[in-house]
């Protein structure tokens, strides 16, 4: 292949893949262009010619564009190669195939390993919840508060306010050790169910349906794809436990690629 000038260029890359093979899978990517794989020993890059700089947009309905597209390519590429490390929309690349191929001699034993890594497996959300009253309930049970109750019966005024006061801080904590609890223990359920887990923060958003509700482990996971009844089998549990469980995937494996992932330039020319 003949030496291309790098100036400006770039390649945004989909994915990479472990395969040699070259393809073109046609004008199917962001903004219709025309998706091909540049390949280094046995494996690949999937991606598409492109100025060395970002896509930007102030349209939501532009920018879902753009990310559906994304996503379908990964899906093209996983169908097509099985395993793929699939990076983030809008990781450019400087350069051109030439110093892309550079690139992927240079990571060439990292990225065999993540491949191996992530072969056969995909990534899940899992978010358990608590309805209120469940928790409340527990609350009631612990003996301080119950203590606490008893005093009030026959407290004077001032003593029965110093009392409301210390009665709804220990509520508080009780309420937090009841969801540490819980949530300690259901994490580490899980664990031994799945390759790897991530924790997010259980003040993530989510859909209305949810709103109601107390989330108490927000999970992000590795798991092979033919294990993953396993975990749905603990989860159907938690239901008929008093718990509310979001349950999503599988997703390609973004949340486990580690570095490759961090920047939105993975090499430069």
């Amino acid at each position: 292949m003949s030496q291309e000038s790098d100036n400006g260029e770039g390649r945004y890359i989909y994915c990479i893949v472990n395969n040699g093979k070259e393809k073109d899978f046609g004008e199917v990517g962001v903004e219709d262009n025309r998706v091909y794989v540049v390949a280094f020993n046995d494996i690949g890059a999937v991606v598409h010619s492109c100025e060395a700089k970002p896509y930007k947009t102030d349209a939501k309905e532009k920018a879902s564009e753009w990310i559906l597209s994304h996503q379908y390519i990964i899906d093209l590429a996983t169908n097509e190669f099985d395993t793929v490390i699939p990076l983030t929309f809008d990781t450019i690349f400087k350069g051109n195939n030439e110093t892309l191929k550079m690139w992927l001699s240079k990571e060439y034993e990292q990225l065999k390993a993540l491949s191996a890594k992530l072969k056969g497996k995909a990534e899940y959300g899992v978010q358990v919840f608590f309805e209120n009253d469940f928790v409340d309930r527990n609350v009631k049970d612990s003996q301080e508060i119950k203590n606490l109750e008893e005093q009030l019966k026959n407290a004077s005024s001032g003593v029965a306010y110093l009392l409301n006061k210390n009665l709804e801080k220990r509520r508080q904590i009780e309420r937090h050790l009841v969801l540490d609890k819980y949530a300690n223990e259901l994490c580490a359920k899980i664990e031994k169910l799945v390759d790897e887990l991530k924790l997010g923060s259980i003040n993530k958003e989510v859909p209305e349906e949810w709103k109601d509700k107390q989330m108490i482990l927000n999970i992000t996971c590795l798991a092979q794809k033919d294990k993953i009844k396993n975990l749905g089998t603990l989860l159907g549990q938690l239901k008929k436990e008093g718990f509310a469980v979001r349950f999503t995937g599988p997703w390609p494996p973004y949340s486990f690629v580690g570095q490759l992932n961090e920047s939105k330039t993975v090499g430069s020319g």
